[in-house]
């Protein structure tokens, strides 16, 4: 007999006592464990309510939630524990959260299990507590935070996994890459983080569609595997912090971050739609002013840092015309990389004269913001020359802070705060070379041979948290030099993240074309750099996805190319928010010799948007098939460049397809599909 722990809405915990036996359960999934007899605290199967599809663990390789090292002591599934509390509690945004506390029989650790599920949502997520026991100081130093291992049902297997930014900008930047799992036990590697060569997600499908995915909420280097053993019958996932050497002392507890797993029956686009949803729904930083996010915003780099208050009251003149929301000035506002003072000769009348003319304007006022970073000759290194982190790596001549150095932080944040409040900004533009800093020095309040889990959780986590909850109200941007720190810990912090950093209008799509896998839309931040020029094909480029950041010098503006640039912002903002909103639909893939196509359809509008654009060479035209409409609606279909309209229903649009006009390379429309109103 099962007794109800807790109900809330859709979500529910249930435990039998007399088994010990939990289930959580919301509608889409049900999850089950339980504490053999034996004392093992095992996972037994995870089951998509809606598909029907069930995931059940193997006989071959059981698989605990439990899998970490303290030390030379392992607590997996051959660690017998004694229970010694459950409960359950409800939580906001709506669902439920069980808590299993469990102690080791050897009495040297207490492990708390905690698993939350969130209504509408097909995902689980979890996490771990390790207290320390014992009377000295032990040191976690192996967590997997991804611990399935899944019967393979005979199946064969595939992953998807989605490169993220390099510095060195190159075609493979958020390229998806799908891998046929082999049976002989092979690793497909997932490697994320800040400086990682992946985001932090990985899908996976068997032969029958039968699907899940997994994230971890964690910004540092991470190593996540998954293979298959077919001799033995199963999938097994795992996922490592890399370098991982954390200090525990004596009945202080330690924290593992968050991930989570999420079932989905279906297409690659069904697996990033059900996780966009539960990062929008759960974990990610709420948008500012939803009716016009994401912006349209303005960048000062197109002038590098040859700026001054002249200039960007030109351009902000223009900017506000144009209609942009949002202005910021990057790089070479201060005196120095570290040095966070506006710099004097730029700005005789101060940094805030320029940031109230652009609220006059009714723009926001946006700032960049280098914080892990300080120039060897900036005061604070002069004062303090062993903040600096070991890291090898180098921003525009600035050396490396080490941010989970505590003197460091606290300058750091205070720093922040005053910023913001001398030059009364609403939105920073965090950037840099690399947040999550290598650091061995000794003499810093971290352990050395823990930097990449200080760095993270106590360091650029620490800092932003810090300024944050003291300015609330200003909003942050992720910038890495591009996005290079595409993690689901990074959507708590920031409102969005830039993919292409000012690289093109190929590059730009190619971006929001593998991001949006498992990111939402917001989160595919967009820089249109000068060179792109002004054009349908490059404005185009720029619709689908987050914000869209200006670079070009707008007071060197035309008023004809004004003229266009304002038309434009025009579509993207009455297109912004059915996009961010919608399911994703990655039809074809961008490359320098081909038509891509990627589409958006929105359930509570039953609307769609798809951009189709022709690169360097193609055929004349494109049949475009869209998906995910209501096969017995009728729509009206329109183009913002070609002038042909259509009436048909949703089953004749996605099986006949409506022929796209693309005449000439470098030729682009954006086809909208409405509901016909009776």
């Amino acid at each position: 007999m099962l007794f109800a722990g807790l109900a809330f809405g859709g979500s529910q915990a249930d435990f039998d006592p007399q088994q010990n036996l939990w289930t959580v359960s919301n509608g889409w999934i049900r999850a089950t464990f339980q504490l053999t007899p034996e004392g093992y605290f095992l996972t037994r199967q995870i089951s998509d309510l809606q598909a029907g599809d069930v995931w059940n663990t193997s006989p071959n390789r059981p698989t605990s939630p439990v899998r970490l090292q303290a030390d030379k002591d392992v607590f997996d599934a051959q660690t017998q524990f004694l229970l010694t509390a459950q409960y359950a509690e409800s939580i906001n945004p709506g669902g439920v959260r069980q808590t299993v506390v469990l102690q080791d029989v050897r009495g040297r650790a207490q492990i708390t299990v905690i698993f939350e599920m969130y209504n509408n949502n097909s995902v689980l997520r979890y996490s771990l507590k390790y207290k320390n026991l014992t009377a000295a100081t032990t040191h976690i130093n192996f967590i997997n935070m991804v611990p399935w291992t899944f019967d393979d049902g005979g199946k064969r297997f595939t992953a998807l996994r989605v490169n993220q930014w390099s510095v060195n900008s190159k075609p493979e930047d958020f390229q998806p890459l799908q891998t046929l799992l082999d049976t002989t036990g092979t690793s497909v590697e997932v490697y994320s983080g800040s400086d990682g060569q992946q985001c932090g997600w990985m899908a996976l499908r068997d032969s029958d569609q039968r699907g899940l995915f997994t994230g971890w909420e964690f910004d540092g280097r991470t190593k996540t595997t998954v293979r298959q053993d077919g001799s033995k019958g199963y999938v097994q996932f795992n996922s490592n912090i890399l370098n991982l050497n954390h200090p525990v002392e004596s009945y202080v507890e330690f924290q593992v971050p968050n991930t989570f797993i999420g079932l989905f029956h279906g297409d690659w686009d069904e697996a990033g739609y059900r996780t966009q949803r539960f990062v929008e729904a759960v974990l990610a930083k709420p948008a500012p002013e939803s009716k016009s996010f994401p912006y349209v915003s303005w960048d000062s780099w197109g002038y590098q840092d040859k700026i001054d208050e002249q200039t960007l009251r030109r351009n902000a003149d223009v900017a506000a015309n144009l209609g942009v929301q949002l202005f910021i000035v990057d790089l070479g506002w201060a005196k120095g990389i570290g040095d966070w003072h506006a710099d004097p000769a730029k700005f005789p009348n101060g940094l805030g004269a320029v940031s109230d003319y652009v609220h006059a304007l009714g723009m926001k006022f946006g700032l960049h913001f280098a914080l892990a970073e300080a120039a060897p000759d900036s005061p604070v290194l002069q004062e303090n020359p062993d903040w600096t982190a070991t890291d090898e790596g180098s921003y525009f001549g600035a050396a490396p802070l080490c941010l989970s150095n505590r003197p460091t932080q606290d300058w750091l944040v205070q720093e922040g705060i005053r910023m913001i409040d001398e030059y009364h900004v609403d939105w920073i533009l965090q950037d840099g070379q690399n947040m999550v800093k290598q650091c061995t020095k000794s003499t810093h309040t971290h352990d050395p041979k823990d930097s990449n889990y200080a760095n993270s959780v106590q360091g650029i986590n620490a800092v932003v948290s810090a300024i944050q909850q003291a300015r609330p109200n200003v909003y942050w941007e992720n910038c890495e030099n591009g996005g290079n720190m595409m993690t689901f810990n990074m959507v708590k912090s920031y409102v969005t993240s830039i993919t292409n950093d000012a690289s093109g209008s190929l590059p730009s799509r190619r971006a929001v074309y593998g991001v949006t896998y498992p990111f939402p839309p917001r989160f595919a931040e967009r820089y249109m750099p000068q060179s792109d020029g002004l054009s349908v094909y490059a404005t185009h480029s720029y619709r689908f996805g987050g914000p869209w950041v200006l670079m070009t010098p707008l007071a060197d503006l035309t008023p004809d190319q004004a003229g266009f640039l304002k038309d434009q912002i025009q579509f993207y903002k009455s297109q912004r928010q059915d996009i961010a909103a919608g399911k994703v639909f990655h039809i074809l893939a961008p490359g320098a010799n081909a038509t891509d196509v990627i589409q958006s359809y929105n359930e509570a509008t039953d609307t769609a948007i798809a951009v189709i654009t022709r690169a360097g060479s193609s055929g004349p035209s494109y049949l475009f098939r869209p998906k995910g409409l209501n096969p017995a609606q009728r729509y009206t279909v329109w183009f913002e460049i070609d002038s042909s309209v259509y009436s048909q229903t949703g089953a004749q649009l996605m099986s006949g397809g409506v022929r796209v006009p693309l005449p000439q390379p470098y030729s682009s429309d954006v086809m909208h599909i409405e509901p016909l109103q009776q």
